[in-house]
């Protein structure tokens, strides 16, 4: 597995390998002592096409995030909401697939979300973190002062990301 760093401090890419044969593939997704984290629990996700969820964060008890697609392909976007950090408000994409064997690991203080791209994705989270309710923040996916191109004008959203804020009137 290749460990490859971003311009965003702790947020790394994961290339991995897909062992084929005769059966199908075999990857391995997740190795906890290279990334030197530990995960709380885990969730899957199953997205048509066009759907498009987020971009979600967990604000007082922040989360991080392993992402990987067990089948399908989507584009995954994170923007750094470390009020402290150089790339504070800017956003980082990649498209992970089945294909690719990608996996991206956000770290605690960005907020994520992805469209799919394929007729069925089905991705993996594991997080540092557990979900709470209260703690929940949503940006709404096309804010204009995080100038996203999610390469679709109309994606498919769940009634409460419909109803998610700008980026500016949130106090980070």
């Amino acid at each position: 597995m290749k460990i490859i760093k971003t311009k965003f401090k702790d947020l790394l890419v994961f290339e991995s390998v897909n062992f084929y044969d005769n059966r199908g593939y075999f990857r391995e997704v997740l190795i906890e002592k290279l990334l030197k984290k530990k995960f709380k629990f885990t969730v899957i996700s199953s997205s048509k096409k066009n759907v498009l969820r987020g971009l979600h964060m967990q604000k007082k008890f922040p989360q991080g995030k392993y992402i990987s697609v067990i089948k399908g392909k989507i584009l995954d976007v994170v923007v750094d909401c470390r009020k402290k950090s150089k790339t504070f408000g800017k956003h980082f994409k990649i498209i992970i697939s089945d294909k690719n064997s990608k996996s991206i690991y956000v770290p605690p203080g960005f907020i994520h979300g992805f469209v799919g791209l394929k007729k069925e994705n089905i991705v993996l989270y594991s997080c540092t973190n557990y979900r709470n309710k209260g703690s929940e923040l949503g940006i709404i996916w096309n804010d204009k002062n995080l100038d996203i191109n999610w390469g679709i004008k109309k994606p498919i959203l769940s009634s409460k990301d419909k109803k998610n804020i700008e980026f500016n009137k949130v106090k980070f």
